[in-house]
């Protein structure tokens, strides 16, 4: 910690003498966010189950009780978060700019509270044409309609949420606006065989050379925003193989967002093939006959937010249904939620907000998961959270 500190220290003295002296601009960033949360059972999730999936199915022990229940409770604060803007010069007749955040959650589970790159990207702006290279938004997630539930999920699993480096594309033209991104993997990772061991890997993507590609069409108009998005994976399964066998897989998405007043609405549904990479459902079969086969979830989303005064309540509701529930014919099966045939979650909230950077939410989650023994789970959270 005190070597991070150390270059933290370094790298702002180092910024203050480059705006001194070419002319760069520096805008810093962060909160602090520590969170309290109290589940009715045990969950399927990641860094302590603060990113809540959806509950683990019933498991009896020899005396026949279930294992996965009981209450249990946590308190965290490695979403606290920092970050810097900054603004140059003009370089080839564009608008310059780069953007770099780090918060403490770690890049997996097992090194929670180390610092973590989350943002690292710039930007050349032309007005009509713009382009971003670097880390940011995996493009499945469209920043413009994120639920604003404050656990880490965000409404994952019903609404992706993970970061990718990538090159994004964006044209405008009056209110359209057409998207195009290559993106590939680092912290958020495909799932298959290496070296004959079922894991999680960047390997998948890279031996297949070919990055996840994302296109977009959408249009703003006041206070609407509506758009579409289709996404095409392709991975190598298997490494090493020397056959190179390839797996693609295609979603879909429609999205909008509208703010009538004092309330703010955001909706999406999806088509998801296999987005387990984004935080999401859906996945792949390894058959039995050596084939490989998506299994797909369809699901749509609903997030209602009161956008004015102190108080605001919100409320999320998420439903996801498998397309695929039951296949057995697999030896082998990759991605999130097979075992399931549906998921729901109702999720209301209420935030009071001093205007001044100071915020306190209060959260009640519920989130019913339909094994073969349907369970649900409550979630009870308190989190303030001071922004600067």
């Amino acid at each position: 910690m005190k070597k991070i500190l150390v270059v933290l220290v370094l790298l702002v003295v180092s910024l203050v003498r480059l705006e001194a002296q070419e002319g760069f601009s520096f805008d810093f960033h962060g909160f602090v966010n520590p969170h309290y949360y109290a589940d009715s059972r045990s969950v399927v999730g990641g860094r302590e189950d603060m990113m809540l999936f959806y509950p683990k199915p019933i498991v009896r022990d020899s005396l026949g009780r279930d294992i996965n229940d009981g209450w249990q409770a946590n308190m965290l604060a490695i979403t606290a978060r920092l970050n810097v803007k900054i603004t140059g010069p003009e370089m080839l007749g564009a608008k310059t700019s780069a953007f770099v955040e780090g918060d403490f959650t770690g890049a997996t589970n097992a090194t929670i509270d180390n610092l973590r790159l989350r943002h690292a990207y710039f930007t050349l702006d032309w007005g009509r044409h713009r382009l971003l290279a670097g880390q940011y938004w995996y493009a499945m997630v469209v920043h413009e309609i994120m639920p604003m539930t404050n656990p880490l999920n965000m409404g994952a699993p019903f609404h992706c949420y993970a970061r990718q480096p990538q090159v994004r594309y964006e044209y405008r033209l009056g209110n359209l606006e057409a998207v195009a991104v290559a993106q590939w993997q680092l912290d958020n990772m495909s799932q298959g065989l290496l070296s004959g061991t079922p894991q999680s890997s960047p390997l998948f993507a890279r031996h297949s050379l070919i990055p996840e590609f994302n296109a977009q069409l959408r249009y703003r108009q006041g206070n609407l925003f509506v758009g579409a998005a289709a996404n095409l994976k392709t991975i190598q399964p298997v490494v090493p193989d020397p056959k190179g066998t390839l797996h693609t897989s295609l979603s879909w998405s429609l999205f909008g967002k509208a703010t009538l007043g004092p309330v703010t609405i955001k909706a999406q549904t999806l088509l998801n093939n296999s987005l387990y990479e984004g935080c999401s459902l859906g996945g792949y079969l390894m058959l039995t006959d050596g084939t490989l086969r998506d299994w797909h979830f369809n699901t749509v989303w609903l997030d209602i937010e009161g956008n004015q005064g102190h108080w605001r309540p919100g409320l999320f509701m998420g439903y996801a249904k498998n397309l695929d529930f039951g296949n057995t014919d697999y030896t082998h099966c990759f991605g999130r939620g097979h075992d399931l045939a549906y998921l729901w979650r109702v999720q209301p909230r209420l935030t009071y907000t001093t205007l001044k950077g100071l915020s306190l939410v209060g959260e009640a989650e519920y989130t019913y998961a339909g094994y073969n023994q349907p369970v649900g789970n409550l979630r009870l959270s308190l989190s303030a959270i001071y922004a600067f």
